[in-house]
């Protein structure tokens, strides 16, 4: 018989929601084999400008909702702290919270994203619909200058002040998508991805692109980010919960 993961205690955190839907964007990074050793951070706002973040040097398939560690962009101190965050979490993911109102930072260094940042033009073109979704929704950044220690990661957000924004290609880096829940985030990274995939598969044939109208581009973005479930779910939610639902189903502790 089939095991129904437990609704969460009466004593469960106000922010267990948040814990979880981060922690199973972690397992599934890992079963999509997009993490990176023991490196790249996701984080996500709390409160004001406090916001959580994968423990240093954790791997992210053992990440549980509950090792998730809270941080205030705003507190001096921090590297101080005996759980302090690796230096290039914090100079990246402390400016964006510091400096953004971004709620949700995912930083990955994936196959397609990081190619696409390696190349001279990484801007992506609209070709399929997936690449369409980001039409002029993408920033590139093109002076990386070394690891995100704090004076990097100050000078990327500037290139996350337009609100229209949910990507950012860190040039001869890798990607990060932006968004206000885990879930928005999380499907955001996983469109770029499949999108850049096709754009760099189109690419290797050699033949001439067939590349969208900025009008139909635009219109096929603005469908995307308004695509709903029947009862009005954010398709990007009921994507987390479908696999949140398989983290469960295999018995993951994910959610602890």
């Amino acid at each position: 018989m089939r095991t129904v993961a437990a609704h969460p205690a009466l004593d469960t955190p106000p922010d267990h929601k948040l814990r979880a839907d981060m922690a199973a964007c972690f397992r599934w990074t890992v079963k999509l084999n997009w993490h990176e050793g023991v490196a790249n951070h996701f984080s996500a706002r709390t409160e004001g400008r406090k916001f959580l973040m994968n423990p240093d040097k954790m791997h992210f398939a053992r990440i549980r909702a509950s090792d998730l560690i809270e941080y205030d962009a705003e507190d001096a101190a921090t590297m101080e702290r005996d759980d302090a965050p690796d230096h290039t979490a914090w100079g990246l993911h402390g400016a964006i919270h510091r400096h953004t109102d971004h709620k949700v930072a995912l930083h990955l260094h994936t196959k397609y994203a990081t190619a696409l940042a390696s190349l001279g033009d990484s801007s992506l073109p609209p070709i399929d619909q997936n690449s369409a979704q980001f039409y002029n929704r993408v920033a590139v950044d093109e002076d990386y200058g070394g690891l995100a220690f704090e004076e990097e990661g100050e000078r990327v957000c500037k290139l996350l002040e337009d609100p229209k924004t949910r990507v950012l290609v860190m040039g001869n880096h890798g990607v990060l998508a932006v968004g206000p829940t885990p879930a928005a985030a999380f499907d955001t990274l996983y469109h770029f991805e499949r999108a850049c995939e096709t754009y760099l598969t189109a690419l290797a044939t050699g033949q001439a692109l067939r590349v969208l109208s900025a009008q139909i581009a635009e219109k096929t973005a603005q469908e995307a980010a308004g695509e709903k479930t029947r009862d009005g779910t954010p398709a990007s939610e009921k994507h987390l919960s479908e696999l949140r639902l398989l983290l469960d189903a295999e018995g993951s502790d994910y959610a602890d």
